[in-house]
Formats: C-alpha cells, sequence, structure tokens
C-alpha cells in the first residue's frame, strides 16, 4: 500500500472512532453496559453481607453491637439528639418519600416526559417491594436494648429507611442534574442526596432500630435497584418515531421534552 494511502486510512481512524463515540447508539449502548456492570458489581457486595448476616459471622456481629452501643450510649445522655434523629426519621420514612416520589411523577407526566415518570415510579416500586420481601428471607432481629429510645416493628436486615433514602437520593440525581447547569447547582443536588442518604441511615442506627449493617444493606440495594433499572430503561427505546433526547435516564420525544422552568 502506498504511503498517501497509509496516511488516508490513518486520517479516517479517529474521524471514525470520534463519530461512533459521538452517535446516540453506541452512547446508549455505553450507558446500558455501564448501567449493568454497576448493578452487578453492587449486588455482590449486597449478597455477601446478606450471607453474612444469615450466618450470624461473629466480626460482623460484633461492629454491629459495637457502633449501637456506642450510640445507644450517646442517645441516653443527649435527648435532644434523640428528638432531632426521630424528627429525622419521620420526616424522611419510606412513606414520605413515596408521597413526594408521587409529586415528582405527577409534576413529570404534566411536561410530557413519561418514560422519565416510569422510570421513577419503576424504580421506587421495585425497591420497596424487594425491601419486605428480603427482610421475611433473612428474618434478622432488630437490637435488643435494655432502655430503647425508639422502637420499630418487624425484621431488621435491610433497614427499609436507608433502602428507601437511597433510592429517593438517586432519583432526585438522575432527574435533575441534566437541568442543574450551574455548578453550584448541582452541588447542592449532590449534598442534598448525600444528607438524605447518610443521615437518614444514621438516624435508624442512632435510635436503636436497626445494626450498622442493616443500614448499609439498604444503600447496597438502592443503589443495585437503580442501576439495574437504569439498564433496563436503556434498552427500552422507541424504535421509530422521532429520535429521542436524553432527559434524565429515560428518554422523551423531541417535541414532548419539559421545558425549562
Amino acid at each position: 500500500m502506498s504511503t498517501s494511502g497509509t496516511r488516508t486510512l490513518e486520517a479516517a481512524r479517529p474521524s471514525s472512532w470520534r463519530h461512533r463515540r459521538l452517535d446516540p447508539d453506541h452512547a446508549r449502548g455505553l450507558r446500558l453496559t455501564l448501567a449493568a456492570t454497576a448493578a452487578f458489581l453492587v449486588l455482590v457486595p449486597f449478597s455477601l453481607l446478606a450471607l453474612l448476616v444469615l450466618r450470624a459471622w461473629a466480626p460482623l456481629r460484633r461492629v454491629d453491637e459495637t457502633v449501637t452501643e456506642a450510640l445507644h450510649a450517646y442517645a441516653l445522655d443527649h435527648r435532644a439528639w434523640v428528638t432531632l434523629m426521630q424528627v429525622w426519621t419521620d420526616v424522611f420514612a419510606p412513606m414520605p418519600l413515596r408521597a413526594v416520589a408521587l409529586l415528582l411523577v405527577i409534576w413529570l407526566l404534566r411536561r410530557g416526559a413519561r418514560r422519565l415518570a416510569l422510570w421513577v415510579t419503576t424504580t421506587m416500586v421495585v425497591g420497596g417491594s424487594l425491601g419486605p420481601l428480603l427482610k421475611l428471607l433473612v428474618g434478622r432481629d432488630r437490637p435488643e436494648l435494655l432502655d430503647p429510645v425508639a422502637r420499630a416493628a418487624g425484621y431488621s436486615f435491610p433497614s427499609g429507611h436507608a433502602l428507601n433514602a437511597a433510592l429517593a437520593a438517586g432519583v432526585l440525581l438522575l432527574v435533575f442534574l441534566p437541568y442543574a447547569g450551574r455548578s453550584a447547582s448541582r452541588v447542592a443536588l449532590w449534598v442534598a442526596a448525600a444528607l438524605i442518604t447518610v443521615v437518614t441511615g444514621l438516624s435508624r442506627v442512632a435510635l436503636g432500630v436497626h445494626f450498622t449493617s442493616d443500614v448499609v444493606g439498604g444503600w447496597l440495594l438502592g443503589l443495585a435497584v437503580i442501576a439495574a433499572t437504569t439498564a433496563a430503561f436503556t434498552i427500552w427505546r422507541a424504535p421509530t418515531g422521532p429520535r429521542p433526547v436524553d432527559d434524565g435516564v429515560a428518554a422523551v420525544d423531541v417535541d414532548k421534552r419539559p421545558s425549562g422552568g
């Protein structure tokens, strides 16, 4: 092959690569791969943690009991802390978060983002259903304390509060980050998501109604559900009609994309 022909091929390769990288269909495939991989990678530590809980692994049990006893001792001496944690855990309980998610779905539907609204609904329903089912399967009892500052019914692993907080935080980020143009807005969204997730989980351990591993299990399960539903909705694209435009996780038709404001 001539030198000029070789140069022509070499010049064409980067251009072709950039074309594939920027093509929406290839980008969708990349998103699907990343989301599916993330779901698998998060499910592995969750499954391992659930297995250790089922087998009452001694090191994990010691860590759980040590943290619970330390936070319980602090709670007994600081009633204001207990009140703060109780208020937080009530405000960010599963039912209030689901009510807010329902309002979000209605808002998205009114703005024409039907696929995104369906993703939010699916994510909250699937995650909310898996939590109670896994609690029954694992059957772990809640912490037993001589002078409890709070009480909760049912089994312990995974924490429903932590699970739903992780789901709500993921929904918050994936729905609103595409519209957060300024860096300050994006930082505010990340901070809000982190506070909802971390403080809600902390409140359950601080009140003595969950072990630390229950909360971590809830967080991991929530992340896995978000990654899995994101992967599923990446696959589900309209095969015909106008080319979809990315709007958060799902895609909406060009003529039905939510307007700003």
